[in-house]
């Protein structure tokens, strides 16, 4: 899976890594907070979907990239909610794989679902939210679900 960095353009998982490490010891005394969320659009040629990966300096500022990832058009509501999840987790598993997350780095994870208390979403939330706090994340909706629904959001149109 290949990253994008607005500047820097296309980045791999170690590069991503590297940025961040970089980006936390920027500023050592700061509060740090990782934040990921995945959007989607769907059109009559398929569905995009986009993860963000924020790194969020609380009150100062925060590092994103993101990453794009194509299917077939995907019409069903619940199927579709459920895939953003599921990348949202698998993009946290591939950090966790390169060690990013443990005993060198505690930063508190939120995962972004694209679901309010709004619109058709809304009978979705319990699900959602059950599964990404069943492994162990904090689950965030909207509206405080920024990371799905501006960041990734923005790089979906």
């Amino acid at each position: 899976m290949n990253f994008i960095h607005p500047r820097k353009g296309r980045i791999g998982l170690d590069e991503m890594i590297a940025a961040i490490y970089a980006f936390i010891e920027g500023d050592r005394s700061a509060q740090y907070k990782m934040v990921i969320g995945t959007d989607s659009q769907t059109s009559h040629r398929g569905t995009l979907f986009v993860t963000a990966i924020i790194v969020h300096r609380v009150g100062k500022g925060a590092l994103f990239f993101y990453a794009k990832q194509r299917s077939r058009p995907i019409l069903d509501l619940r199927y579709r909610i459920y895939k953003e999840t599921e990348y949202s987790l698998a993009c946290m598993d591939r950090l966790k794989e390169k060690g990013f997350v443990g005993a060198s780095m505690e930063l508190p994870v939120e995962i972004h679902l694209d679901v309010g208390r709004k619109g058709e979403t809304r009978k979705l939330i319990q699900e959602v939210v059950g599964w990404v706090t069943a492994v162990g994340y904090t689950a965030k909706i909207k509206p405080d679900a920024y990371a799905a629904s501006s960041v990734a959001d923005r790089f979906t149109k």
